[in-house]
């Protein structure tokens, strides 16, 4: 069987190049494109013509499935994302599937296998409008659940946080503080809550008491009894120690 000839899409370089990096190792697909950019994706697509696209959902100006929307002739999809297998039940058809962020090359190798057995379909796009639909209803409602800030409450007053201001979250007797560069701010959320909360492509759990904003790390070091520790690039050079079972998640999500 030829190699399929994928076109790739991630507004995240790093997610772009461990994707590329990981079809290219399995020796079943021929990567011909690559984009950060969703508008200059779509021109590309429109004329290669791939046999299959590796999409991300979360995109600026246009996300994964507007994009779908705008081409012509829709081939095989496959799309990339960080929401959970919950919202993703409406994945399960013939014509597109799915990929959990951070990729790894179990789950990859079983998009593979259903795709080589959907390339010989006459039409791959049948309920391809439905499914899309469905999809982008369930990813909305994930996302009306989140919130771009998070609230601290000083007395009777309540002050909102922006969350891309927010270095790291951490729980310190019996309270939870969200950390910025100018100060720390206690909230009314535990870090178990934080994190089936907020955006797991952005923040990620590196200790029991510890959710980090992964833009702001700066630094991977190893230490001692096979932790690491990680540096944040804040005024402080803030360390935090990363658990030994939580490694192996935090590599992924940085592309290591």
């Amino acid at each position: 069987m030829s190699r399929l000839r994928a076109y790739l899409v991630d507004d995240e370089e790093l997610a772009l190049k461990r994707l590329r990096r990981l079809l290219e190792a399995s020796g079943r697909v021929e990567v011909i494109g690559v984009s950060c950019d969703p508008a200059m994706a779509q021109q590309e697509i429109e004329l290669l013509a791939p046999d299959v696209l590796f999409l991300d959902i979360q995109m600026p100006e246009i996300n994964g499935f507007q994009l779908l929307s705008r081409l012509s002739a829709a081939p095989l999809v496959v799309f990339t994302t960080a929401y959970d297998q919950y919202a993703l039940r409406a994945f399960q058809s013939n014509s597109i599937d799915y990929l959990l962020k951070p990729v790894d090359e179990a789950q990859l190798e079983r998009a593979l296998a259903k795709l080589e057995k959907m390339a010989g379909l006459a039409s791959p796009r049948p309920g391809l409008d439905q499914v899309l639909a469905q999809v982008a209803s369930l990813v909305r409602e994930r996302a009306e659940k989140s919130t771009a800030k998070i609230a601290s409450r000083i007395g009777e007053r309540v002050h909102f946080i922006e969350l891309g201001r927010i270095t790291h979250f951490y729980a310190e007797d019996k309270l939870t503080f969200a950390a910025t560069v100018e100060r720390n701010w206690v909230v009314d959320k535990t870090i178990a809550e934080l994190e089936q909360k907020l955006d797991p492509a952005r923040f990620v759990r590196v200790h029991r008491s510890t959710l980090v904003n992964l833009e702001y790390v700066e630094e991977l070091l190893p230490w001692f009894g096979g932790k690491m520790i990680l540096r944040l690039k804040d005024n402080k050079k803030t360390e935090i120690s990363v658990a030994r079972d939580r490694i192996k998640e935090l590599k992924q999500r940085l592309g290591l």
